[in-house]
């Protein structure tokens, strides 16, 4: 399979390179970003051409399949051309910079039967088929997620500034990181319709005009659910302040960053299992599966209209608490 990668100054563009080198059966083709200087390490990894502009990128190669990032603000566009072209693709979330361009894209890509997968990554975490596994048949009553990462610095030294710019992002840690949380609820819940009940966004820390910390909570499928995110942890890259609750009818799910799982029944037996419980161990799954599920003509794992329910709530809850750009 020939594969193009498309914007990889993204400081996630190694998620998506690494595994491909690894497989025997897919060759990157070319790899592209508007600044030329940002492309010279992802393609002396893969021996591949460079371009700036990634339709140019396209029309030459003819690829198979794309990996596509950009800023948030140029995402929609890029999946429009992705969808005109026939081309398949995986593109980072939250793939739009707001609800309507999310939606958008989404009914573009049903209305072209276009298989276009989306990176929520934790609807491969162990602790899904835990729950179902040992909580079988039970309701879940509560769930939460907190899940704080770095601060705003590592993205100037990453080179990303755009990324805690409102214009450029559509918003801070809630729609970066926290619509992961958005829609594993979905998930754990059967894709149950959730509705935010309230928010808190703060941008104490970074004074930025982005939230740099975001509370939100959500009702819906019989649950209440709280998601808890930001960037104020002063930690390395992929080093997040992280804690998961679960609680069942008869159990209760207790996650927290040392890779521990705590499950406890309503008679206080306690167990513990390890397993990977942040994003970045799912990545080369995702890479895998993905490009599995195209070959073998079955759907991705979260498409563009999971990830435009995900981006509505986000939007839901900013609504609820507006941030004032200065």
């Amino acid at each position: 399979m020939r594969i193009v990668l498309i914007g990889v100054s993204h400081w996630h563009t190694p998620f998506f390179l690494d595994p491909c080198l690894e497989m025997a059966d897919v060759t990157i083709v070319g790899v592209s970003d508007p600044d030329l200087s940002r492309t010279e390490a992802a393609a002396s990894k893969a021996k591949c051409p460079v371009f700036a502009d990634y339709r140019e990128m396209c029309a030459k190669l003819q690829p198979d399949f794309a990996f596509a990032l950009a800023r948030h603000c140029d995402m929609a566009e890029l999946a429009r051309f992705l969808i005109d072209s026939r081309i398949p693709f995986a593109m980072e979330k939250p793939c739009a910079i707001g609800a309507a361009e999310a939606n958008d894209i989404a009914q573009r890509a049903i209305a072209a039967n276009h298989f276009a997968a989306v990176p929520y990554v934790f609807r491969y975490c162990p602790i899904i088929d835990t729950v179902r596994e040992i909580a079988d048949r039970e309701a879940i009553q509560y769930l939460m997620f907190k899940f704080v990462g770095g601060m705003v610095d590592r993205y100037y030294n990453q080179r990303v500034e755009w990324v805690i710019d409102r214009a450029q992002s559509g918003g801070g840690p809630l729609l970066n990181l926290g619509v992961h949380f958005l829609d594993l609820c979905r998930v754990l819940l059967n894709d149950a319709d959730l509705t935010v009940t309230a928010a808190m966004m703060s941008n104490r820390a970074a004074k930025l005009n982005i939230e740099d910390h975001a509370v939100v909570l959500m009702q819906g499928g019989g649950a209440s659910c709280m998601v808890e995110t930001g960037y104020l942890y002063p930690a390395p890259n992929s080093v997040f302040d992280m804690h998961y609750s679960i609680r069942t009818e008869g159990h209760y799910f207790a996650a927290r960053e040392n890779g521990l799982l705590e499950i406890v029944d309503n008679k206080r037996q306690r167990t513990t299992r390890e397993m990977k419980l942040t994003n970045v161990f799912f990545y080369p799954q995702f890479v895998r599966d993905t490009i599995a599920r195209l070959r073998d003509g079955r759907k991705p794992i979260a498409d563009l209209s999971d990830n435009a329910k995900a981006v509505e709530l986000v939007e839901a809850a900013y609504a609820l608490s507006p941030l004032s750009a200065s």
